[in-house]
This record gives structure tokens, sequence and C-alpha cells, in this order.
């Protein structure tokens, strides 16, 4: 059955494998708010495990925003989990702060030996934007200073690690062209090195939530973004409609060149049906997951759905199989 909470909206979310269980970790915020709006400013990161992606054994809070004047004593937002060569479990999360009322993002760690209970490394964040490669805290321009969703995967062609992350390019003209996958490497996960955003395709106003996973030998960068961002380049060079939804990249490296996939969206619509959307690989294939967005009369959902089947087309494009 859906992951859905009785009293809690639930939204953004990602996923770590240990044995046979899928641990899920979710942002989520309490009904009694009111407004669905309202629960970005007010949220917390849940736990839920399952061994079929389909009936979840919900687990409750495992992290949420510091107690004291740090940079994430606001807000923990969306990231990654993955286990490090220590045995550890390693949680990268996006934080904001009430100092700058909420409107620079930077990126935290946290550790864990049982995937619930989670210590923060420092109360500082371990990665920050600087330089000429990222746009900063532009308010005639954008909402915010873009720094967040981390995805963090073992390199699988070298050593060492890589993160993927949301972010915005400086100096552009149009609103809508300025959204980047951003992009740093690290050693051992702890020490990271800021890079160069890893693609800048001048096509949306923001990519959300990356998921990078190499599947026959493709490279996927899985992607969200909201028809109102979409700009008049990508308008012009993939002729749709604009949708709210997930879509993706192709490579054949995970260095990149990224491209995004010919056709439509992979799960798109207007108004928002789904969002933030993951694929897995199960020993049943690749399952596709999102969350609930809006139902027909535009009230915010905020649960999980159950898997999708997702096909992979000869020239690797991915596609959901019809649910019927």
């Amino acid at each position: 059955m859906t992951l859905k909470l009785k009293n809690q909206w639930i939204w953004d979310f990602w996923f770590a494998k240990d044995g046979d269980d899928w641990h899920i970790f979710y942002l989520k915020a309490d009904k009694s708010l009111g407004d669905a709006d309202l629960r970005h400013r007010n949220v917390s990161i849940g736990h839920a495990k399952s061994q079929d992606l389909t009936n979840w054994t919900d687990l409750g809070t495992c992290f949420e925003p510091s107690k004291t004047e740090a940079f994430d004593n606001w807000t923990t937002w969306t990231g990654s989990v993955i286990k490090g060569e220590d045995g550890l479990w390693h949680l990268f999360y996006t934080g904001t702060n009430k100092q700058d009322g909420g409107m620079k993002q930077r990126i935290g760690q946290a550790t864990s030996s049982d995937l619930h209970n989670w210590q923060r490394v420092q109360i500082d964040p371990i990665l920050d934007i600087a330089g000429n490669d990222y746009e900063e805290y532009t308010p005639a321009l954008w909402h915010d200073r873009a720094m967040r969703d981390p995805c963090v995967i073992k390199n699988p062609i070298s050593d060492g690690y890589l993160m993927y992350f949301t972010a915005r390019e400086p100096h552009i003209e149009e609103a809508n062209a300025g959204g980047t996958i951003g992009f740093a490497t690290s050693d051992n996960l702890f020490d990271w090195q800021l890079q160069p955003p890893i693609y800048r395709g001048n096509l949306f106003g923001q990519m959300e939530v990356p998921q990078v996973f190499e599947h026959q030998g493709y490279y996927y960068c899985l992607f969200c973004t909201a028809a109102e961002h979409f700009s008049q380049a990508y308008l012009r060079e993939y002729p749709t409609d604009a949708v709210t939804g997930t879509h993706y990249l192709m490579a054949n490296n995970p260095l990149g060149p990224w491209y995004v996939a010919k056709g439509k969206f992979l799960d798109g619509s207007f108004p928002a049906k789904q969002y933030s959307g993951k694929i897995l690989k199960t020993k049943d294939g690749l399952k596709y997951l999102a969350f609930a967005h809006d139902d027909d009369e535009g009230n915010f959902i905020g649960s999980i759905i159950d898997p999708i089947n997702v096909n992979v087309l000869d020239d690797g494009r991915l596609e959901l199989e019809p649910k019927w």
C-alpha cells in the first residue's frame, strides 16, 4: 500500500538498501499547518523501511533542524544516503538557517551505524558554493540561492565519490535558463572539492532532486522541474507542452557530457500529479516511485506512490509502464 501518514504530508524522498531492506527517507510536515505551502519551513526527515517498496513500516522522525545556531537551524531538506568504507552510513542533506532568512542553501553531513540515529559531522556545512560558476542570491532574478538536493555516489570509473546537486548558473539573461546540475568530488566522503557544474543546459530555471545511476551501459540523471520554469529555448528545441514532473539526462560516462533525453517528459503533467521521481534497480527490474502532488481539485496530497515498472527502449531512453 502507498506510504501515507494520517497527520503529516510527505514529499521529497531518497533510498538506501541494506540487505533485503529498502530504507526510505522523506521530508514531512504536520497537516495541522493547514496550508501545505508552509511545509517547506516546518520540516523534519522521516524514515521507513520495506522489502517490496509497497508495504512500509514507518519508523518516525530520524533527523531534524539543529536547535542551536547553525547553518541548518531552520530546515533540513532533501539529500541522499550512502555507506562508506568506514562501515558507517553517511547522510548528505540540504540545510538553511534563520539568520539569512533561509535564502541560502548549503550541504551538511551526518553519520549513523543503524540508518536511524544520525550524528552531525560538524555544525558547519561540509560544502558551500563559491566562485564564478554558481549563482549567488539574486532577489530580482530568483527566489533563493540554490545549492540543495545532494546525490552522492561512489565513483564507478575511478576512486572516490561524486556529488551532484541542484544549482544555478550566474550571469544569464533569462531566469528560466539558469538551472544547472552542480558537482563536487571527494576521496573519502568527508573532504569535498567544489567543481564546475557538470551540466549547463540553459533549459530550465531549476533542476531539482537529481538522482544519478547506471543501467545497461547508460548513465541517467533524473531531475524535476515545474511548468513555470521551462525556458524559451527548451520549448523551441523540444516542442512540447510545459508540464511539472520528472525527466532525465543521459550520458555514457558519469562525468558527462550529459544531454536531455529526447521525447516527452518521463513523468509530467499540468497541473502537477507527481513529483520528485526516483528509479531503483531491483531484482524485478527498474521501479519508479514519486510523491503524489495534487488531487483533481488541486489539493496537495503528500504521499509516496506504489512503484511503477520502467521500460528501457532500444536507444536507452526510459518510459513508465502504463498503469492499465
